[in-house]
C-alpha cells in the first residue's frame, strides 16, 4: 500500500493513496496521522491494506495533490531521522578527490549521522536558502521507516521480524561549502545539513515487487537537474551495507522507536555511466579527470527532481521536484 500525509497542523493528515498516485482516501477511523499508524502498527495495518484494495479497486476517493503544494513529507516531522552512507564507493571517491586515504574500517563499520528531524520538507516545496555562494546540492536516496526495534538487534533479526515498513525518497539537501569546515571542528554536520525532503509517499515493501530483496531497492533512481538527467544509480548495486544492516548499526546502543527514518546515503554505482546522485560526485569525478570540476553547484531558480520508476515506467512514490529559492 501506499500512503501520504496531506499539509495539516504540525504532523499532516494520512490518507491511503491509490497504487497509480491518482487518488486518495483519509482514515481519520483508523488514524489521523503516520505516526498515529505507526505506532499501532500490527493492529492498523490490515484495515490500511483494506482501505488501500478498495480504493485500487476505483470504488472512492479524492483527488491525490501530488504536484500542488497540498502534501507533505509523508512524516512532516520525526522522532528520529539517521542518514546512512551506504554507498562506499561514493565515500572513498570523495576523500580520493581530496587526497585523503580512506580507514579500511569503512568497508565493515556503517557510516551514519543524526539529522534534524523537527522540519522536513514536502516533495514540492522550494528548498529555501539565505545564499548561493553555500554550496547547494542535492542528495539521491532512498529511506525506511522502521517499527520498535530493540537495542542490540541484528541485522539478520531486523529482516526477520519485517522492522522496515515502509520505503521513501530523499533529497538530502547538502550546503557542500559549510561541509568541510564544520567536519574540521571534529563535532559533526549541522548548518552543512539543511531541512530534508522526502516523496509524495511512503510504500511497504511488497509495493516494489521481485524489486525489494528485503533490505535493498533494485531499482535505478533517477535525478534530474533543470530537466537534465544527472544520473540514474541502481540503488541495489554497490550498496556496502543493505537497510538492516544500517538499522542494526544505529540500533547498537540504544532502542529505535517506531516512525524512525534511516537513510542510504547518497546512491552511487561504480559503473559512472549510470551518473551520479549529487554534483558533488559529478564534481570530484571531474577533478579526477582534468584536474578541476566544471559543474558548478545550483542557482536559486533551479529545480531538481528524484524519482524512481517501476519496471513498467509508473512512478512508485511519486516525484521530489523542487525549485532551489532565496529565504
Amino acid at each position: 500500500m501506499k500512503l501520504a500525509s496531506l499539509k495539516q497542523g504540525r504532523d499532516g493528515r494520512l490518507v491511503v493513496v491509490s497504487r497509480d498516485l491518482s487518488r486518495c482516501l483519509a482514515v481519520p477511523e483508523i488514524a489521523a496521522t503516520l505516526q498515529q499508524a505507526l505506532d499501532r502498527w500490527e493492529a492498523v495495518a490490515p484495515r490500511l491494506k483494506a482501505a488501500a484494495d478498495n480504493l485500487n479497486d476505483g470504488s472512492h476517493g479524492d483527488a491525490f495533490p501530488a504536484g500542488s503544494g497540498g502534501v507533505a513529507a509523508p512524516l512532516p516531522r520525526a522522532y528520529h531521522w539517521v542518514d546512512g552512507s551506504a554507498y562506499v564507493n561514493h565515500v572513498e571517491l570523495v576523500r580520493k578527490a581530496r587526497g585523503v586515504e580512506m580507514p579500511p574500517s569503512f568497508w565493515t563499520d556503517p557510516l551514519v549521522y543524526q539529522g534534524g528531524a523537527d522540519d522536513f520538507l514536502g516533495p514540492v516545496d522550494d528548498a529555501r536558502f539565505p545564499a548561493e555562494d553555500l554550496g547547494i546540492d542535492l542528495e539521491g536516496e532512498v529511506a525506511v521507516i522502521t517499527g520498535d526495534v530493540a537495542m542490540a538487534s541484528t541485522a539478520e533479526q531486523v529482516r526477520a521480524r519485517r522492522d522496515i515498513r515502509l520505503l521513501m525518497l530523499v533529497n538530502d539537501w547538502t550546503l557542500r561549502n559549510l561541509t568541510a569546515p564544520e567536519l574540521a571542528k571534529g563535532f559533526g554536520f549541522y548548518q552543512s545539513k539543511p531541512a530534508t525532503a522526502f516523496s509524495p509517499v511512503a510504500v511497504t515493501p511488497d509495493e516494489l515487487g521481485a524489486a525489494w530483496d528485503g533490505g535493498k531497492a533494485l531499482l535505478p533512481l533517477r535525478c534530474h537537474v533543470n530537466g537534465e538527467l544527472l544520473g540514474a544509480p541502481v540503488a541495489g548495486v554497490d550498496m556496502t551495507f543493505d537497510f538492516p544492516a544500517l538499522i542494526a548499526h544505529c540500533a547498537c546502543t540504544r532502542n529505535l522507536g517506531a516512525g524512525t527514518i534511516v537513510g542510504s546515503g547518497t546512491v552511487s554505482n561504480l559503473d559512472r555511466s549510470k551518473g551520479s546522485s549529487c554534483l558533488a560526485e559529478k564534481r570530484m569525478l571531474e577533478v579526477l579527470a582534468s584536474g578541476r570540476p566544471s559543474t558548478p553547484f545550483l542557482k536559486f531558480g533551479d529545480r531538481v527532481r528524484i524519482e524512481m520508476l517501476d519496471a513498467g515506467g509508473a512512478s512508485i512514490f511519486g516525484a521530489i521536484d523542487q525549485r532551489v529559492a532565496r529565504v
